[in-house]
């Protein structure tokens, strides 16, 4: 039905969507990752299933329920649900899970976002280079895409940019995958008496991707922790200053800049003879979904 010089807007035909109806697309999900898979799933006509965690938003549950998804919810966190849904989609000859966890597709698919901010910083002015260091603040959850992220921003710019990703306090999982060593199974946040009781939904999870934490340990600058109380402070400044509304998940990347303000930022900076460029840098602050480009982030950390 398709040949690599049509026009991709045969995938919305009927003859397309009566092929696509026979097959059934899951994914487990505390809300971002699902609406995203279920909505695009349903829309090109597949029967579209999405595990979510009992952390996940009620809105977002309706959301897709009005779009024709099945949300089938489940008492316990993200991991249970990821579970349940990949087990489902073995068992189904016509199932296919879109997993965040063991994805190199899905990685691949984050990656490409780092090739869209390159063209964005060029046409905003920026510069990414030697003289020019870049830093991005990636929210993080169980590690896909922040880890997809920060590969892609990698492989254009090298030692030039420093991505860390950012944490609520009770779901830190991605700091203890990156604590860890290659290949060991990371350690729940439970182990630590953490509850993933967090508003930022987004970034509930107990356990982190070993797969994402072996192919970004070496990459990654560093990894923080937000509040909820810090994020709802930088959902007030993102309001109030450039009139973009975003869920908690995604205001935690504002906070990066104060990251290096304390002992530890100012220890990396140093480390990396950092500090006489600062006035030179660019702060990326990624809000899930969408980020600012060619923002100086400086403006929204008061």
């Amino acid at each position: 039905m398709l040949e690599a010089e049509d026009n991709y807007t045969t995938l919305n035909s009927a003859a397309a969507k009566a092929v696509f109806s026979r097959y059934t697309v899951s994914v487990g999900s505390t809300g971002n990752l699902g609406l995203s898979i279920g909505i695009m799933s349903a829309a090109l006509g597949f029967r579209a299933e999405v595990h979510m965690s009992a952390d996940a938003k009620d809105w977002k549950k309706q959301r897709l329920t009005d779009r024709g998804v099945k949300v089938i919810e489940h008492a316990a966190d993200y991991g249970a649900a990821v579970a349940a849904g990949r087990a489902a989609a073995e068992a189904d000859p016509y199932g296919y899970f879109v997993d965040d966890e063991r994805s190199p597709h899905l990685f691949m698919g984050y990656a490409v976002a780092a090739l869209r901010l390159e063209s964005q910083l060029q046409a905003a002015g920026g510069r990414v280079d030697a003289e020019h260091p870049l830093f991005v603040y990636l929210p993080a959850g169980v590690g896909g895409a922040p880890g997809g992220i920060a590969f892609g921003l990698k492989m254009l710019f090298g030692r030039y940019v420093h991505c860390f990703f950012a944490e609520p306090v009770q779901a830190p999982c991605m700091l203890l995958g990156m604590a860890g060593n290659a290949s060991d199974e990371p350690v729940s946040v439970a182990e630590f008496g953490l509850s993933i009781d967090t508003e930022a939904d987004g970034l509930a999870v107990g356990t982190a991707s070993q797969w994402v934490c072996d192919a970004t340990r070496n990459l990654i600058s560093g990894v923080y922790t937000a509040t909820d109380e810090s994020l709802y402070r930088q959902l007030y400044r993102l309001k109030a200053l450039i009139d973009t509304e975003v869920e908690p998940s995604a205001a935690i990347g504002c906070l990066g800049p104060e990251l290096l303000e304390g002992d530890a930022g100012k220890a990396y900076l140093q480390a990396h003879k950092l500090e006489d460029l600062m006035g030179n840098a660019t702060h990326i602050a990624w809000l899930t979904g969408e980020f600012c480009a060619g923002r100086r982030i400086q403006t929204l950390s008061g």
